[in-house]
């Protein structure tokens, strides 16, 4: 992508990295905000189904603007002076990278526990089941990089950058359609609750309560089974007097 920057939009190496390493910041970000809506109201399905349809926008928008010559300034040899892009070019770029970093905030922390969510753990067959998805799950990850390292980059460096941004977008195209359309076949579980809600009102609790004295059986602390079913997937855990 620095490549891109540099010989295609004629940004100094400085100002390309600077834009690479917002966007990798505003990426690294974005799954909070994610895994929040996920958990809290809109559920894992849509939350990926909306973030993947943002995502392809943002693809859509970059490799636009790597194909049509409106929107990315005059080639040049490299004697000669390189005239950089221009603002409206630049925030064509700038949309692309947001909306694909927003985009990647509801894939990445969904996925994994939507592939989780589709197999019973009580159940001793999914169970096994879980480990054979997830073995493919990170094979498919890894072979995914190995082919943008090698074939995309290839494509980009020796047929034209258009082509090179064009494959993963359609690749991008192909799958959200095909999870689309699997909706029948999926379990859908219902939000249960973000637990960074419950993080911040068990903290406040035990601030209001600091000086109250520890009460000799556990059974009169607070517990409420209903609230907690949903979001434990181990039981409950045991009090100890470690953290005190």
């Amino acid at each position: 992508m620095v490549i891109y920057l540099t010989n295609e939009l004629h940004l100094p190496l400085t100002k390309a990295a600077n834009t690479l390493t917002n966007f990798g910041g505003t990426a690294s970000l974005t799954p909070l905000i994610g895994a929040f809506i996920a958990d809290t109201f809109a559920g894992r399905f849509w939350t990926i189904t909306v973030a993947s349809i943002i995502y392809q926008i943002g693809m859509i928008i970059l490799t636009l603007s790597a194909i049509l010559p409106q929107l990315r300034p005059p080639s040049c040899k490299d004697d000669e002076y390189c005239k950089e892009a221009n603002s409206s070019q630049l925030a064509i770029l700038y949309v692309s990278l947001l909306l694909t970093a927003f985009g990647s905030g509801g894939i990445r922390p969904c996925v994994v526990a939507f592939g989780a969510d589709q197999f019973d753990e009580n159940d001793p067959n999914q169970k096994t089941q879980t480990w054979k998805f997830f073995n493919w799950y990170y094979f498919s990850m890894g072979f995914s990089m190995l082919v943008a390292v090698t074939v995309i980059v290839y494509i980009q460096d020796n047929i034209g950058w258009g082509i090179g941004f064009g494959v993963p977008t359609i690749a991008m195209l192909i799958s959200i359609v095909v999870f689309i359309f699997g909706y029948p076949l999926y379990r859908n579980l219902d939000p249960a609750g973000s637990p960074f809600t419950r993080l911040v009102q068990v903290c406040v609790a035990a601030y209001k309560k600091r000086k109250l004295d520890m009460v000799n059986d556990t059974n009169l602390l607070y517990q409420n089974q209903e609230l907690d079913a949903d979001i434990s997937t181990a039981g409950k855990l045991v009090h100890t007097k470690q953290m005190k």
